[in-house]
């Protein structure tokens, strides 16, 4: 019996290991964050550069500083998620120096996610003094993203652009 147990507690170890490596909270944040990230890059993509200071109304922020916020965004939230203070932004001005930096923030996230389990999401880390669960910024994030990507729809649009999400959907 001694044996049974060891496979017994040997094979309910190495269940745990998978269940955590293939949880239902990050395997649903893992397919939100990789439609946003592929909506927000070919979005930055597809804007012709002279339309990067287009402003759909004066108050609002242009095409380009939109794109910059969403950076800024995304380096502090993922710097968050790895639990490390976020770099200083470097603000970026050209279309090729914003979609680089996008797609330089997306790095820094993809790295936060890997071997991201659903019981690391859910263990409190510290940052500095301030403690919190990498769950608080991923959701943020998340959230954030979809409503950077939403307006950013409408500086599409105005410009006779279709958004990379609606592109997709219509070539099905």
């Amino acid at each position: 019996m001694p044996g049974m147990k060891l496979l017994f507690c040997t094979l309910a170890a190495y269940l745990s290991v998978a269940q955590a490596q293939e949880g239902p909270l990050m395997q649903a944040v893992m397919g939100r964050y990789n439609a946003v990230k592929q909506n927000l890059i070919e979005t930055a993509e597809v804007m012709p550069e002279v339309n990067y200071n287009f402003h759909l109304t004066l108050p609002q922020r242009s095409f380009g500083e939109w794109i910059d916020h969403t950076v800024i965004s995304i380096n502090n939230n993922c710097s968050a998620i790895k639990g490390v203070v976020a770099p200083k932004p470097e603000h970026a001005t050209s279309k090729a120096g914003l979609v680089k930096a996008m797609k330089d923030s997306f790095a820094i996230c993809d790295s936060a996610f890997n071997g991201m389990t659903d019981q690391k999401a859910l263990t409190e880390i510290t940052i500095g003094e301030k403690k919190l669960y990498p769950v608080t910024p991923i959701l943020a994030m998340l959230t954030g993203l979809n409503e950077h990507y939403g307006n950013l729809v409408g500086y599409l649009r105005s410009k006779g652009i279709t958004p990379p999400s609606t592109a997709r959907a219509q070539k099905k």
